[in-house]
């Protein structure tokens, strides 16, 4: 049986960790990319609203601007 890690949604303190891969890895020690600079939790870009935000996506295409034919 293999277990599966869970993307935290609201991590405590999410500036600690590297959320590039599932490695989750802590600052100073991270183990793939360039070590650069590490990727940020959604949460520190997009704020902490950010999954109810994404979830609340309908999937439809944008409008068309008007005046503009969209057929193929």
């Amino acid at each position: 049986m293999v277990n599966k890690k869970t993307f935290p949604v609201r991590p405590a303190h999410p500036e600690r960790i590297c959320w590039g891969c599932d490695l989750y890895c802590k600052v100073g020690e991270m183990r793939c990319g360039n070590g650069a600079e590490r990727t940020q939790h959604p949460c520190e870009t997009w704020g902490d609203d950010w999954a109810e935000t994404a979830l609340d996506s309908d999937n439809t295409a944008p409008p068309a601007p008007s005046g503009q034919n969209v057929e193929n």
